[in-house]
């Protein structure tokens, strides 16, 4: 239901009151096909495929979410009115540019933590009202998605923290008036920070903006005395600095870097003659 809303206001924004080359062409059955003019990994194929349903397109795939393409790949046919494909031409190509362009930048962090067992999480730092399709975008790539908004688990930020004068005592409470399956995480700036999360009865602690050396020191402390608590690390996480995050043996690795630094691709439709 949610993609249908979706894809109606995409469009409804694009086409507005009407297309005017609609107005004055010709309907005809055509057959467009989508053109890879650089490598990349997919995404948007499930969102197409509402778009194709509810404008009664037909639709034949070469490639499906998450599989890579190369310069010069056919990725999807597309054939039926030309009036419906030349109108929806920008929605269907952005759908699948916003999406693979996402899922084509995760990918590069995903292949990066892969050989040491490390998680890699996207963030809320997300365009508003696009969550949905750009935390898809990021599974498409191969990440997970960390929660989806302030409903759905607890964390509590250094934010949070300053208006908390007993963390133990407010942790009883939390458990009391939260979901039993929610879970918890605490973000720590500290050795002494994380000490006292733990203690509280966190379920994940996060390691923010830590030196590689402080973020050893905090899993040598985890498996010590709290080996069922998960760790997150987060901040400052580029292509460059994320391998040495993944090694030093954390649980996972969030970056907000997945949505907000990915750069389009390059995709082209084409009408067949």
């Amino acid at each position: 239901m949610l993609k249908y809303k979706f894809i109606e206001s995409m469009v409804s924004e694009d086409v507005g009151r009407g297309d005017l080359f609609s107005r004055i062409s010709k309907s005809k059955e055509v057959r467009s096909y989508i053109l890879a003019k650089s490598d990349g990994t997919f995404g948007g194929k499930e969102y197409i495929d509402v778009l194709a349903n509810i404008y009664n397109l037909n639709l034949e795939w070469y490639v499906d979410d998450g599989l890579p393409f190369q310069i010069g790949d056919r990725l999807l046919n597309i054939s039926g009115d030309s009036k419906s494909i030349l109108s929806l031409e920008r929605s269907i190509l952005d759908i699948a540019l916003h999406a693979s362009s996402i899922a084509t930048l995760t990918k590069k962090f995903v292949l990066k933590v892969e050989p040491y067992g490390v998680k890699l999480l996207d963030t809320r730092k997300t365009r508003p009202l696009l969550r949905e399709f750009e935390k898809y975008a990021v599974r498409c790539g191969g990440g997970i998605n960390h929660r989806m908004g302030l409903d759905d688990s607890l964390m509590l930020k250094d934010t949070h923290l300053k208006t908390i004068d007993n963390l133990k005592e407010f942790m009883i409470e939390v458990r009391q008036k939260i979901p039993f399956t929610s879970k918890v995480e605490i973000e720590c700036e500290t050795l002494e920070g994380v000490k006292e999360a733990m203690s509280a009865g966190a379920d994940i602690v996060m390691c923010d903006n830590m030196s590689i050396d402080k973020i050893k020191e905090v899993v040598v402390f985890r498996d010590r005395y709290y080996a069922h608590i998960l760790l997150e690390a987060s901040g400052n996480v580029t292509l460059d600095t994320i391998e040495e995050i993944a090694k030093t043996g954390v649980d996972a690795i969030s970056s907000g870097a997945l949505i907000h630094q990915a750069n389009w691709i390059d995709l082209s439709m084409k009408i067949e003659s």
